[in-house]
């Protein structure tokens, strides 16, 4: 209909953003605006050069987003650090998107410090992953109403360089092939501490490569049909990410409806 085609049009228009606001360990690092012939400045969080999402799964960008840049700044963090994404729509307003899965990966970036690093050689581990609620509301949702997206460093990670990605995965077209819209975000760190966990092999994944665009989690054509359940895509959370008590990542990832309410106590239980 002509108001389908309407709403998908503002959809477009509207419904991209970027990262404005990372805090790891409780110091905050600024995201900047998409280089769309704005400013450049001092950031941990990998610039990209528009708000438009990466598509399809096969997208070179997929990594860190379109064309992103080299940050100038390294954050400091340690095992164990909570870091939440603040995630916001073009021009600063509030994320668009309610419906999709809401991943964290994070990769090493080697010996070299991450500001030389080359994404598209990383191997990628998930640390933690938003779905749907019990409730059946999307946590995407809680982003959508001005909040933030929590995760945290596995607690036995070994010191070193490492970039962590955030990524919301819009898939409110995704009952099509190829629909869904990925905004990947990548912040450099400096991991600290006296750990010595490495990810298994068999957790690590590449960016593009992980997923497919025929993947259950990215196509989705019973998506707003009763009773649906989502499985999100790519690899399972890491085992280095995992409490010992379960399946659960440690402690449980959360978002917020704004930026004191938490929807999720975290876990007390300790990494493998």
């Amino acid at each position: 209909s002509l108001l389908s085609a309407l709403l998908l049009q503002a959809s477009h228009v509207l419904g991209h953003g970027y990262v404005s606001k990372v805090t790891i360990g409780g110091k905050s690092y600024t995201g900047l605006a998409p280089f769309e012939g704005g400013a450049r400045g001092s950031s941990a969080v990998r610039q990209i050069q528009s708000t438009s999402p990466v598509m399809p799964a096969s997208n070179p960008q997929l990594a860190c987003g379109s064309s992103n840049s080299p940050a100038s700044l390294i954050a400091d963090a340690q095992p164990g650090d909570t870091v939440s994404f603040k995630w916001v729509g073009q021009g600063g307003i509030n994320w668009i998107h309610k419906v999709g899965p809401i991943l964290t990966y994070m990769a090493s970036c080697g010996t070299s410090p991450c500001s030389q690093f080359d994404t598209s050689s990383a191997q990628w581990f998930k640390i933690s992953e938003l779905t749907k609620k019990p409730s059946g509301e999307w946590y995407m949702a809680d982003v959508f109403a001005g909040g933030e997206t929590t995760t945290r460093i596995p607690s036995t990670l070994k010191a070193g360089n490492y970039l962590i990605r955030s990524e919301l995965i819009a898939i409110h077209n995704a009952v099509t092939r190829g629909g869904a819209e990925y905004f990947p975000s990548c912040t450099q760190l400096r991991v600290g501490g006296s750990q010595s966990g490495v990810p298994a092999q068999g957790d690590l994944v590449k960016f593009p490569g992980a997923y497919k665009d025929s993947d259950p989690g990215v196509f989705v054509p019973d998506l707003f049909q009763p009773g649906f359940k989502y499985t999100a895509p790519g690899p399972a959370v890491a085992k280095i990410a995992k409490g010992s008590g379960g399946g659960e990542s440690n402690p449980a990832p959360s978002s917020t409806k704004d930026a004191s309410t938490s929807t999720r106590a975290p876990s007390s239980s300790t990494s493998a």
